[in-house]
């Protein structure tokens, strides 16, 4: 058997169990940064979820004008190690500014993709079922309304037809071509 036989499934497993946390830190950063419900049953799971390394790392690190700086940083530490643990898995040994860059660098896809995710539901749902409440919806409204607002001010409607979802898509999509290569190839 090669080495891959083991090492290919462990590191999938530490890379789910690191993305999955990683990503529920986020939300808990943007959840709090367009300030959602936290009366909400979502945000409560995404704070409870998140507290036990939050609340240590908040007496050292604390917000800086109403930013969570240490949802960011516990974040950025989490990608971190998460990386650097699949690359010591595949037997390669990280160096901590490559790794800070590239942790920089999944951290933004992973937020874009947040919003590019969020829209794409709010959109579907607003197909399928416009009238229903539902605290997941409502928290994805939260979410992306402060992205769409601008960009329906500046494209109404054309025939009852709201195309600022389809332009925001697009401007996310593009975003991430442009931001993501820099900073993976240095």
């Amino acid at each position: 058997m090669s080495d891959g036989y083991f090492t290919n499934p462990l590191a999938f497993l530490v890379d789910t169990l690191f993305s999955l946390y990683i990503l529920v830190v986020m939300l808990r950063f943007i959840l709090q940064l367009v300030r959602a419900d936290f009366y909400n049953p979502i945000s409560q799971f995404v704070v409870k979820v998140t507290n036990p390394l939050l609340r240590p790392l908040r007496r050292v690190i604390p917000g800086v004008g109403g930013v969570d700086v240490a949802s960011l940083v516990l974040a950025l530490l989490l990608q971190m190690l998460g990386l650097a643990l699949v690359l010591m898995i595949n037997g390669r040994v990280p160096s901590i500014g490559g790794l800070t860059l590239l942790a920089v660098a999944e951290l933004l896809v992973l937020v874009i993709n947040i919003y590019l995710f969020s829209i794409l539901i709010v959109v579907i749902i607003s197909w399928v079922n416009p009238a229903g409440y539902n605290p997941a919806v409502s928290l994805l409204h939260t979410i992306t309304e402060p992205i769409m607002r601008p960009v329906r001010r500046l494209i109404p409607p054309v025939s009852g037809i709201d195309l600022s979802p389809l332009v925001v898509l697009i401007g996310l999509q593009i975003l991430k071509m442009l931001l993501i290569p820099p900073l993976s190839g240095l």
